[in-house]
């Protein structure tokens, strides 16, 4: 995972699935505003386990590639059968890969069978598979220090938040906003990741006063005084912070668009003045009605007699 294309490969599957769990809870809410209940994973037209079936490929290609594909031997072991410190990380990358590769085989079993719990063990599956990402990155082998630690960290805040909404999703499925913060959370760990990989990896974009450098069989950025670093480091956190801002920013747009083509209530908007236009113009209506009424009652009491009319107390006299 330590190489441009390693970051930015998982990173574009979270941003795909992040967009596609995006879509689908805003559409399943303003469709059903009042039925509305999570899902962990949603189902094609054509092909119902599509989502789970790409999480299955895409994990095993990413241990392969760890495992397998990467290392010079084509296998992570020494001669005497143990594991190497260079090749410690590629186990850690491999362990996340297959909590997500378990979570998405028990979701399609899960689905298969007839349970009223099985969302809810599918979402208790996906917030360990969140979990054992957020650990492993926590406690990660790697020297991450630095830029490429200050990503890192960031990266954590992301998983963190996708791992407590998934957890908190089980016993709130009604809550569309839970739902809503957990699929921007994922896309935004996609959208990390892919920046990630190009900051760190492609030389023209690394800050200025530092280098990349070979460690451990594989490369890594180094500053060359306590200033670059300082620099650097702000530089991520102030880069952090804009795309905080713009992914804010999608996530509500992406919603208004959506509540035009799938809101099954349109709702009216009208002006304050409006408002007190016809509060006055029921007012003016009861007061006719009033009018309407007294005047009904005091003809009663009145006896028309050709174009004059007496009052009781003139028909007396």
């Amino acid at each position: 995972m330590g190489t441009l294309v390693g970051h930015v490969a998982p990173g574009f599957g979270f941003l795909i699935i992040g967009l596609w769990h995006l879509f689908n809870h805003t559409k399943l809410h303003l469709q059903n505003p009042k039925t509305y209940i999570s899902s962990p994973w949603f189902p094609t037209s054509k092909f119902k386990y599509l989502e789970l079936l790409l999480v299955v490929l895409a994990t095993t290609s990413s241990i392969s590639m760890e495992l397998f594909i990467g290392p010079d031997r084509h296998q992570p072991f020494d001669p005497d059968g143990t594991i190497p410190s260079n090749h410690l990380h590629n186990f850690e990358h491999a362990s996340i890969s297959l909590t997500f590769f378990v979570y998405a085989v028990f979701a399609i079993i899960l689905d298969k069978i007839d349970n009223k719990s099985k969302s809810s063990l599918t979402q208790l599956l996906a917030s360990i598979a969140f979990f054992q990402q957020f650990l492993l990155f926590h406690l990660h082998s790697s020297d991450h220090m630095g830029p490429e630690g200050q990503y890192h960290l960031l990266l954590q805040v992301l998983i963190f938040v996708s791992f407590s909404t998934t957890l908190f999703g089980i016993s709130m499925q009604k809550s569309f906003l839970i739902s809503f913060v957990r699929s921007l959370s994922i896309f935004f760990q996609g959208l990390w990741l892919m920046i990630m990989g190009f900051m760190l990896w492609t030389p023209s974009l690394i800050s200025k006063g530092c280098f990349m450098n070979l460690e451990e069989g594989h490369k890594v950025v180094r500053c060359s005084d306590h200033e670059s670093l300082h620099r650097a480091v702000a530089l991520v956190n102030i880069m952090f912070s804009w795309f905080l801002i713009l992914v804010s920013i999608f996530g509500v747009s992406f919603y208004l668009v959506c509540t035009k083509f799938f809101d099954g209530n349109k709702v009216s908007y009208f002006t304050l003045g409006n408002i007190e236009e016809e509060e006055e113009f029921e007012k003016f209506n009861d007061d006719v009605e009033n009018q309407k009424g007294s005047l009904v009652g005091n003809q009663k009491s009145f006896i028309h007699v050709g174009k004059k009319t007496f009052s009781p107390v003139d028909i007396e006299r």
